[in-house]
């Protein structure tokens, strides 16, 4: 093989698609769309592997690294490489032009971190290039009716409609509590700093897809303290944004999360009785992550007795060393 290295072209996604067919994992689909020509706004570096065949170039693989708005503390990195090209080199050297590139990134960051499937190709290079794995992800759908529903105070209607609310999605109060959910269970991966306006924009309005949102809240006498007034709603314990209607055929797709200043059987509780509400009528698909204690407290369980099932693969975030 005769290899060539260059700068990303218009045109060059049409051609590796026809070498690369249909991607093998659903990162590997979704990693396809950070291939782009090169640029600083936002910060951008891919490169393109060609094989010269009788003096015909033809590209069969390609390279990304990028900066993230969200989590900026690594970048992000993608390499792909035809089948019938690999093991040659080709990936190792796409890795190590991403890495010169990466040293001279704006932002100063240079460390790089990827999603895999365990098992694929993918995974092993990771492995051999150094990366490790810094979190587990898994997406789960919560089969209907999985928890006995809650009876909150004397069971009556007006008791629950103290503790249950639909929230308008742009809610500063429901925006703030999701951003320090978002952070407190992203330690291993900073998110950075979240505004009020960058979780708007990230989970909450329409451009992210979310549909609509409920809140669990805690009960007036327990809110705020004493010398409260009775009419002062309670503190927002748990919240669920749908970003899908649900059915008996496609569940809703869920972010579920809590008040991260909940203590740790508060948080488990306040998230097992909105997941029963929520989940009660129809089935809920959720992304759980390790670092989700209180989620996955609820869950794992529900899984082991059947109510709960993962969809797909795992996903192992890898980086390198920190």
């Amino acid at each position: 093989m005769a290899i060539q290295y260059r700068e990303w072209r218009e045109g060059d996604d049409l051609a590796l698609l026809e070498i690369w067919g249909d991607p093998e994992t659903v990162q590997a689909g979704q990693f396809r769309g950070t291939l782009a020509p090169s640029g600083n706004s936002p910060w951008r570096r891919c490169v393109v592997a060609e094989d010269v065949v009788d003096g015909v170039a033809i590209p069969v693989a390609a390279g990304v690294v990028h900066e993230a708005s969200l989590h900026p503390e690594r970048l992000w990195a993608y390499i792909e490489v035809a089948r019938d090209h690999r093991r040659s080199g080709v990936g190792s050297t796409l890795l190590a032009m991403l890495r010169r590139e990466a040293e001279g990134s704006p932002s100063g960051v240079s460390k790089l971190r990827c999603k895999v499937e365990p098992g694929t190709p993918g995974a092993a290079f990771a492995e051999a290039a150094g990366l490790a794995s810094i979190q587990r992800s898994q997406l789960v759908v919560v089969e209907p009716a999985p928890l006995k529903l809650p009876v909150f105070g004397d069971g009556s209607e007006e008791a629950a409609s103290e503790r249950i609310e639909d929230l308008a999605t742009g809610s500063v109060e429901l925006s703030d509590v999701v951003g320090r959910y978002y952070t407190s269970v992203h330690g291993w991966d900073s998110p950075g700093d979240l505004s009020v306006a960058t979780v708007q924009r990230l989970f909450l309005d329409d451009l992210s897809g979310a549909h609509g949102a409920i809140v669990l809240r805690a009960p007036k006498a327990s809110a705020f303290g004493q010398g409260v007034p009775a009419s002062k709603k309670g503190r927002l314990q748990a919240f669920a944004v749908s970003y899908a209607q649900g059915s008996s055929d496609h569940p809703s797709d869920v972010f579920l999360g809590h008040e991260p200043e909940l203590g740790a059987d508060e948080a488990r509780a306040a998230v097992r009785d909105l997941l029963a509400l929520i989940a009660y009528q129809y089935p809920v698909l959720m992304e759980l992550d390790d670092s989700m204690t209180a989620v996955r407290a609820v869950v794992e369980p529900l899984m082991e007795s059947g109510k709960a099932r993962r969809q797909g693969s795992e996903t192992f975030v890898v980086a390198d060393p920190a």
